[in-house]
């Protein structure tokens, strides 16, 4: 029986224990505090599996992961100034990036069509060997990196909108073609990477995008690069899975940044890429990063929610711009050596 949205979560979220950290078990309580009010929108609720180590290493080396593994086991403790790791965080992130690639094995094999994965500790700073910026291991690129192995896909897009630059799966896929990897971000913020002139290495050359936007860019000027840069990327390159990295920390009332978008305008970024996935006849999933605001985090995943499953009528139309405008005849120019359709 096919399950046209699926939801997916772990109870082991509430374990990875990073006390009043922003990055605390509260945002999956309020998530699904709120979505439960709304009987999950229709989603079908499941439980994440773990990753199979397998699957987490061919991202992660072995090295990498055993040292998370002994270091939940110790107790845990301060990897970085941002990144806390405890007793049950081992177990949260093997569910985290399990949730994502299972989230992907239900897309591809057709028993979902677009479906949510909300975990933590989120993913998209994590790099191959190192936990950084809240995240030990990142799950959207174990997920992507699993539908290219697993599933034998050849082209895979990642759209990441949370409002820091997601260094880690850029780091990841920079050398690769057969994955697109596209970041709008507030800079200058943390982690200080992903500049336009970021473009990838090697044969991954024009298949890595940063889009750094300046504070206070807003619902419009989102709107305008998703819809005539993003969208016509993701139609040109013809990936066969879309993932997007959701983080919800560039809403208004978000601590962390100052990019002021709405959940509205969250619910405009999630309808253009559902509309341009039903015109390219692929499936589309999302995975939990940032957001930090509780009610700004509940209200924005429960948009987008609404708009993958039913892009044509969720949010009201977003008006462009004049420094959209602007930024999306920079960025399509720049980008016209690899992407001539957007010129």
């Amino acid at each position: 029986m096919r399950a046209s949205q699926v939801y997916l979560s772990h109870p082991s979220s509430l374990a990875h224990d990073t006390g009043s950290h922003p990055e605390n078990a509260s945002r999956i309580a309020a998530i699904e505090q709120l979505l439960g009010e709304r009987d999950y929108l229709g989603f079908e609720r499941l439980s994440s599996r773990p990753v199979e180590r397998a699957t987490l290493t061919a991202v992660h080396p072995e090295s990498y992961v055993a040292g998370i593994e002994a270091a939940a086991a110790q107790g845990g403790g301060h990897l970085d100034l941002d990144t806390v790791i405890s007793g049950g965080s081992f177990e949260a992130a093997l569910h985290a990036a399990g949730g994502a690639a299972q989230l992907v094995d239900m897309l591809i094999d057709g028993s979902a069509e677009t479906g949510f994965s909300a975990h933590r500790p989120p993913g998209h700073h994590a790099e191959p060997a190192r936990a950084m910026g809240f995240c030990l291991f990142n799950s959207v690129a174990v997920a992507a990196q699993h539908a290219l192995d697993a599933h034998g896909l050849e082209r895979v897009m990642i759209f990441d909108w949370d409002v820091h630059h997601g260094n880690g799966t850029n780091d990841i896929f920079r050398a690769t073609d057969s994955v697109l990897f596209v970041s709008i971000h507030q800079s200058p913020l943390y982690p200080g990477t992903g500049p336009a002139s970021d473009v990838g290495s090697g044969a991954g050359r024009g298949f890595t995008v940063n889009l750094p936007v300046p504070a206070g860019s807003g619902d419009r000027l989102y709107a305008a690069l998703v819809d005539q840069v993003v969208v016509p990327l993701a139609l040109a390159f013809a990936p066969q899975l879309v993932l997007i990295s959701a983080g919800y920390d560039a809403h208004q009332e978000d601590p962390l940044a100052d990019c002021e978008l709405t959940e509205q305008g969250f619910a405009a970024l999630a309808r253009s890429i559902r509309g341009a996935c039903a015109e390219l006849g692929v499936p589309v999933g999302a995975v939990l990063e940032g957001g930090y605001a509780l009610g700004a985090l509940t209200r924005s995943v429960l948009a987008t929610m609404e708009a993958l499953a039913d892009p044509a009528v969720v949010g009201s139309a977003v008006r462009e711009s004049a420094g959209g405008a602007a930024l999306t005849r920079e960025v399509t120019s720049r980008l016209a050596e690899w992407w001539p359709s957007l010129a």
